[in-house]
């Protein structure tokens, strides 16, 4: 099958690695070295509620597969049935930290057991301050049982634990369905007009005009910015959510160049998880990061039978 998804002549090699530009120099991957249990190379998801389509994916990048090191991104998306809403997290441990991998997947895991225990309270309310410092203080708490201190220092949690967030739900309305998200440090989020193939930033991006204060003032958890930055949108019918770390975006840029013009294609339907994963893992020099994206689309109603 070709990169864009169009049936032709079996490949005798079916599923290699799809190549965007000059691509990097290819090898076999070492395993991750250390005791990392549940971060596989790479993992995806998808599933459909009534009223919307998931699709996540995560690869390990080319550093950390030469290094023998772990992928340190995660990501994680729940239905809340009651509501019909899907709840996500997206998160990217920060390199320097030393077990930057469970950062992320404690953070995600944290944020959605937090928004979901928000809708049980009150299903139209959604306090994401509330959820991210619940997520921060989730790695404090397994920094108490790795450290010495009693109480770890903010500085200690993010040397062990360290990660960006991007969390929040897409939940059904009459008018389209309402996305409310939040983020901290600098991870993003796009909205893709699926007809023009056009990315529209949810947050500022580091190819933006703005592009000097975002990182310059990147901030990660366990720290919770006074001003977290949040988002409310609602999804038009031509448009996909799309949340993805760094690896994704700094390739994207600002989508007018060929890694857009590839997810473009890809994310104009919900792909296979499996041929996401396979997209997202493309070949491009200079890009070695770890790359993770969901994916959240309308689902339209099935026609009358």
């Amino acid at each position: 099958m070709s990169p864009d998804g169009a049936e032709g002549t079996p490949s005798p090699l079916p599923w290699q690695r799809i190549t965007v530009g000059a691509p990097g120099v290819e090898f076999e991957a070492r395993p991750p070295g250390g005791d990392v249990l549940d971060v596989p190379d790479t993992e995806c998801d998808g599933w459909s509620t009534a009223g919307l389509t998931v699709r996540l994916a995560s690869v390990r990048g080319a550093h950390h597969r030469y290094y023998g090191k772990p992928r340190q991104d995660a990501a994680r998306a729940v239905p809340h049935a009651p509501t019909g809403a899907v709840v996500f997290a997206v998160a990217d441990g920060v390199s320097s930290a030393t077990r930057a991998e469970r950062g992320a997947g404690e953070a995600c895991r944290a944020a959605l057991e937090r928004i979901l225990l928000q809708l049980a309270w009150s299903p139209d309310a959604l306090d994401l301050h509330d959820v991210a410092r619940h997520a921060a203080e989730r790695l404090r708490r397994l920094a108490r049982g790795r450290l010495d201190p009693a109480e770890p220092s903010t500085a200690e949690v993010a040397g062990r634990y360290a990660t960006t967030l991007v969390t929040g739900l897409v939940r059904p309305h009459p008018d389209g369905p309402v996305v409310e998200l939040c983020r901290i440090g600098d991870s993003g989020a796009w909205l893709l007009d699926s007809r023009r193939g056009a990315y529209w930033p949810v947050f500022p991006t580091k190819t933006g005009s703005d592009a000097l204060l975002v990182s310059n003032e990147v901030t990660a958890l366990p720290s919770v910015p006074v001003a977290l930055e949040q988002a409310t949108l609602r999804l038009a019918p031509d448009q996909v959510l799309v949340v993805g770390t760094d690896g994704f975006g700094d390739p994207l840029g600002d989508g007018d160049g060929q890694v857009g013009a590839l997810f473009a294609r890809q994310l104009a339907a919900p792909p296979s998880p499996l041929w996401l994963a396979h997209v997202l893992d493309f070949a491009r020099e200079t890009f070695d990061d770890d790359r993770t994206l969901l994916a959240i689309w309308r689902r339209s109603p099935a026609p009358p039978r």
